[in-house]
């Protein structure tokens, strides 16, 4: 995740802006009116989180019950131009009907219910942790920190309750995502003794 200090333009107000034209390129966020551009995850990290997408999309219960999105840039604040892009995320039926189609456009204006962020050495604890708040002011129900270099994964439920699960255990989808699992060893294999 990049920090403010990395900003590289001032984001144009909606009127000005056609939202596919007038992209930046590369991966960025929009975090206080400015476009932060993401760095790129490490090979390492982004392996992990191709894993942990292939266990999302691959269960049947959280297809049943929603999409899963790899580094989509989501509309969480309209108000505040605030625009997020979690390296995965879930977005509940719910919450976007399985017969809405994603939009054509620059942001998915909805809040995803899980937003996942898997931590490189480059990422920052302070804005990882100002990600986790700005998800669930927004409205997320769970934000996961995968953190390869520990080979952990911090489940959050809300700003202030997280669970850590480690080597040995597996992350599930609790009340979420019923039904989902995969361990740590399995996320992390690559990286174990």
């Amino acid at each position: 995740m990049a920090t403010v200090a990395e900003t590289t333009a001032q984001i144009p107000s909606t009127a000005e802006a056609d939202p596919l034209r007038d992209e930046p390129e590369g991966l960025y966020e929009v975090i206080d009116e400015q476009i932060v551009e993401k760095p790129p995850m490490g090979a390492f990290e982004a392996w992990v989180a191709s894993v942990l997408f292939r266990g999302l999309v691959t269960s049947p219960q959280v297809v049943e019950q929603g999409r899963v999105a790899s580094e989509l840039l989501f509309r969480l604040d309209a108000e505040r131009r605030l625009d997020r892009r979690p390296d995965l995320a879930f977005v509940s039926f719910d919450r976007w009907p399985r017969t809405r189609p994603v939009p054509r456009s620059a942001a998915w204006e909805v809040v995803p219910d899980l937003a996942i962020e898997v931590i490189s050495p480059s990422n920052r604890t302070a804005d990882d942790l100002r990600a986790v708040e700005d998800y669930f002011r927004a409205g997320s129900r769970q934000v996961w920190l995968v953190v390869p270099g520990v080979n952990r994964v911090y489940v959050f439920t809300s700003p202030a309750s997280v669970t850590i699960r480690s080597l040995g255990e597996a992350i599930d989808g609790g009340d979420l995502l019923p039904g989902f699992s995969l361990t740590l060893l399995d996320l992390f294999g690559d990286a174990t003794p």
